[in-house]
């Protein structure tokens, strides 16, 4: 039976590459049968990512069928996964993110969680001599998610290591790591063809903080003025999001890349009381800029409080 490969739901570029880049491994060296899918529409960067390195799009699927052999990569958390996921055949989690619980399997499995800034990473370590074998598409896939979750090098999360397997890809395959960056912010940066419901949910998860529910969304942009120029249309639409996906409220970060900053928008007094318990902000209007904030696992996530 062919195992299913995926990370969490609302795909980003590494939730799109990781999946790809391990069932070619599967495939290719162990010689078992594996599919990449995803669990919803890729973000405009992991399109980017398909286009560029001329790539199928995963099949999406909207959940798993009981005793279903799956890895599961970008993620160890059931509200992030299929509904069912807990009847399927889960044979390894690969992942960076911290251990959240509520997972059940049918026996032993492999797991790996390591404190670097993207999955790819860990995979490559994970092949050892055998990534040599990778063509090109996948040292391409590789290399643009170990960018897009260190944000170049700017992320906190990033570490030595991450850098310097993303450098050798970048030479292996001759490419400028900073202009193959802008390319992919660009991608990430365009999102004019989206309702505001969609930004919401595009890089989103969802956290509990001093019993209140949150949507926590990130937009991680080089043009931040474009969606802040739909500020109040957002703040709107965050009541019916909030109330379609059952939770309290939705947290939306504008980080800006280029300047290593993030935006919050501040509908109410709820986001208000989380922006100054959370990050020491002092707010005075519907938007405050936290400085230094870039990442949702090390900096944001953390820090809640309300």
């Amino acid at each position: 039976m062919t195992t299913l490969v995926f990370g969490h739901k609302s795909p980003d570029t590494d939730s799109t590459g990781s999946p790809i880049l391990w069932a070619w491994y599967l495939n290719e060296v162990k010689g078992a049968q594996a599919e990449a899918v995803l669990l919803g529409e890729p973000n405009t960067e992991a399109a980017f990512l398909l286009r560029k390195w001329d790539l199928p799009k995963p099949r999406i699927i909207a959940d798993v069928d009981a005793g279903q052999p799956c890895v599961i990569v970008d993620t160890n958390n059931p509200a992030e996964l299929p509904a069912n996921i807990n009847n399927a055949d889960i044979q390894a989690i690969i992942d960076h993110h911290k251990l959240v619980g509520g997972l059940e399997t049918k026996g032993p499995i492999d797991i790996t969680v390591r404190p670097l800034a993207c999955t790819a990473t860990i995979m490559l370590d994970l092949m050892g001599d055998d990534a040599a074998k990778m063509p090109n598409w996948a040292k391409g896939t590789a290399l643009t998610c170990i960018l897009s979750d260190t944000l170049e090098f700017r992320s906190p999360t990033t570490t030595p290591h991450d850098r310097a397997v993303a450098e050798k890809l970048a030479a292996d395959l001759g490419i400028s790591i900073p202009d193959y960056a802008a390319e992919m912010f660009a991608a990430k940066s365009d999102v004019s063809a989206f309702s505001d419901a969609e930004l919401l949910r595009m890089d989103s998860k969802e956290y509990e903080v001093g019993g209140k529910s949150f949507r926590v969304s990130v937009l991680e942009t080089t043009s931040p003025a474009i969606v802040l120029d739909r500020k109040a249309s957002l703040m709107q639409s965050m009541t019916t999001v909030a109330a379609e996906d059952g939770v309290d409220q939705v947290l939306l970060f504008v980080v800006d890349i280029l300047n290593e900053e993030a935006t919050l928008l501040v509908p109410n007094d709820l986001v208000k009381t989380v922006a100054e318990k959370s990050f020491g902000a002092t707010v005075s209007g519907d938007a405050v800029v936290l400085p230094g904030i870039m990442s949702r696992k090390k900096q944001i996530i953390p820090n809640l409080a309300l």
